[in-house]
Formats: C-alpha cells, structure tokens, sequence
C-alpha cells in the first residue's frame, strides 16, 4: 500500500478512471447487445471482455474451471481482493432481455475503476467473468472451483427498471423429465402401447393442482420440449424442464419433493418408466451484506441517483445467491427507463443500448469501485472483509 491519499482524492481518481474508459465500455455493452450469446456459448463476449482488460494491463486467465467462456481477470497486489461478477450470456430467442450486456459492461468498468487505485489501497481486483447464469449457474461452478476462496466481497449490479437495493431472490432448481412408453399405432391399436404423452399430462395436472397447497413463495413452473413425433403414433417418449423456486434452499429441497411425486404419479398412472436428472445446480437464495449496500447508496447518491430499499423483497433468482452464502455480496439493480417493461422481455431487449442503459453501465460500474475503495480506506471495513476470508480458509481446513 503506497502512501495513502485523501478519501476524495481516490473518489476523484475512481470517476476520472471510468470516465477516461467510457467510449469502450459503452462499446462494449453494444457489442454484447449486438451479438448475443446464450449460455456457455458466450466465445465472443468472454473475448471481447478478456481482451479489453488485457489492454488494461491485467492478467488474463481464459476457459477457467473447465469452463471455455469463462474469464478471470486480476490486477494488483494487495491482500484484499475485491471481486466483481461479469455476466454476459442472453437468452434464446430474445436476446439480451435480461440485460446482461448493462451488467457485463459495468462489472468490467467497476474492476477498471478501482485498479486505479489498487497500489494506493493494497487491493487486488478480480474480475470474474461468469458464463450461463440464465441456464446452469456458471458462478455456483466457479464458486466450487476455488475462484472465489481469495474474494473478500463480490459485487455486481443489475439491470433493471429502476435503481433498488437490498433485495433478495428466490432458490431454484432445475430439472430435465423424461418418461418413455411404448409406440403402438394410434388407431388400430393404442392399448398395445404405453402413452409417455398421458404420463406427462397427468403429472402437469398433478403439478397444477399441487399449487394450492405450496407455501408462499414456492413457485413451479416448466415447458414440454418433447411431446411425441406422430399424431398417429402412440407418444413413447416425452420430455420437459421444470423448476422449482422457493424462499430458502431448505424450503426448495421440501417443495422439490411434492413435485417430484407429481412426476412419479404420472408414470405410476400410465406404466412409462420416468428419468429425473437435474439441470445445472441449484441457486441459493441471494444475502445482500448490509455494509456493502450502504456504501453502494452512498456512492450512488454522490452520482445523483438514488435507490430504492427493498429490505429483502424477493426478485426472481440468481447464482449470485450461491456467492452471497459464502461471501459478502452485493446485487443491486441499476435503473433506466424501459417505458414499463421488465426483464426477460423482447420490449425490454430493446432499451438495452439506449441513452439511458448507456448512463447505467458508467454510473453501475463508478458505484460498484467507490464501493470497493470504501471497504479497502477504512480499517475496520478492511478488517471486516479480512477476518472473513480467513475464517472461510479455517473453516475448509
């Protein structure tokens, strides 16, 4: 840590670093936004993410925990490691709906940021790219992979509607069901078949009627991919993914098993023999760390911007949830006006490389590193975060 300077000088030096990078991250949020990628297919983005921090001067590591499209990327020495989650996978069909290409962009500028002060501060600053958070959860692998053990906070923000903090998320779970039958033509003779269609009606019946006996909160919902490939052939195999979303981890796993024997009804009823296997990992219910989140509003506010406290208000779901039961984690959205529509929309696509969007990935990615300059200036932050990750080694030992 080098002679360490006046809180507004780093403030000043934080903003003045992002802005001097704004023309290639807003290139960057368009670029991800032109080109959309779905999970783990993300090649072009990793790469364009990778090599903007490369230029930067940081270390680059590519394809990490077996992953082609995730990246790593470190600047800096110091014994506090800030960690800023990168997401850039869109979703099929409608693009970057989700606004992933706000949150890649403003992660990417947040680690930007606050290298500029990293020798100031004693920090090292890990940006970590995290492929497929639309499908399988590529932050719960990199989390078992170790690439978070050093992180002393991880943060990233949000696209969104509106400026929010404090939320938390519903846990998911994902799985694939396949029931297989036996063909037999329909017409002359379907009683010689077994009817993996009928199987899979029965346990959507089931399902629907299931629902008004899940607690608050618990949420089932799924699509069939496959429901036979002749109308006059008796169906002998059916596919589906359905999720379950629920409050805690704990009320997941209880929920999963009462939808689970919905699926098993559906083949007892018909005789098809049913395969369950489970769809990526589960994602946690997300834990915003309070202290974070109030140095977030406060650099927030020095932007003119001010966010609304959702005090644990749960929004959709997240692998970030997964990070913030290990790490303290902040989640917050960042706002822009979308004229009403809301994520996971094609209306909502179309607002991504808006003036507005724009505004968002500089002013997400200025909070998020006056956010980690905060936690590195103030001893008892610092020793806060410190003694955490300290404690996480001990406790894997």
């Amino acid at each position: 840590m080098t002679e360490p300077s006046s809180s507004a000088d780093i403030r000043r030096t934080v903003t003045k670093a992002v802005g001097s990078w704004s023309g290639q991250l807003v290139d960057l949020s368009h670029g991800l936004h032109d080109e959309p990628e779905i999970a783990l297919q993300e090649h072009r983005a990793a790469a364009r993410i990778g090599d903007l921090l490369e230029t930067a001067g940081f270390t680059v590591a590519r394809g990490v925990a077996d992953l082609p499209t995730a990246v790593v990327a470190t600047c800096g020495t110091g014994d506090l490691v800030i960690g800023f989650c990168a997401e850039y996978d869109a979703l099929p069909g409608i693009g970057h709906a989700c606004g992933h290409n706000v949150n890649g962009a403003s992660a990417v500028g947040a680690a930007l940021g606050l290298a500029a002060v990293a020798d100031q501060l004693g920090l090292t600053v890990k940006l970590i790219g995290t492929p497929a958070e639309e499908d399988i959860g590529g932050k719960v692998l990199l989390l078992d992979a170790g690439v978070f053990d050093d992180v002393a906070a991880a943060m990233m923000v949000h696209a969104g509607p509106d400026d929010s903090v404090g939320a938390s998320s519903l846990a998911i779970g994902s799985w694939d069901i396949t029931y297989r039958g036996k063909p037999s033509h329909a017409a002359l003779a379907p009683w010689e078949g077994v009817n993996a269609l009928d199987a899979m009606t029965v346990a959507q019946t089931a399902v629907g009627l299931l629902r008004q006996q899940l607690p608050p909160g618990v949420v089932v919902h799924g699509i069939v991919t496959d429901g036979g490939r002749a109308v006059n052939v008796i169906p002998d195999r059916t596919g589906a993914r359905w999720e379950v979303r629920a409050r805690t981890v704990e009320q997941l796993a209880e929920a999963w098993q009462r939808v689970r024997a919905c699926f098993e009804a559906g083949a007892l009823a018909t005789g098809a023999e049913l395969e369950v296997s489970p769809h990526g990992r589960n994602f946690a219910d997300l834990r915003q760390d309070a202290d974070l989140t109030d140095a977030y509003v406060e650099a927030l506010g020095e932007l003119g911007r001010t966010a609304t406290p959702l005090h644990g208000e749960s929004m959709a779901s997240t692998d970030m949830g997964n990070v913030s039961q290990r790490v303290p984690t902040i989640h917050p959205t960042i706002g822009y006006e979308t004229d009403g529509a809301r994520q996971h929309t094609p209306e909502f696509t179309a607002y991504g490389k808006s003036p507005g969007a724009d505004r968002a990935v500089l002013d997400g990615a200025t909070a998020l590193a006056l956010t980690g300059a905060a936690m590195a200036a103030s001893p008892d932050r610092r020793s806060r975060l410190l003694d955490g990750v300290r404690e996480r080694q001990r406790s894997r030992r």
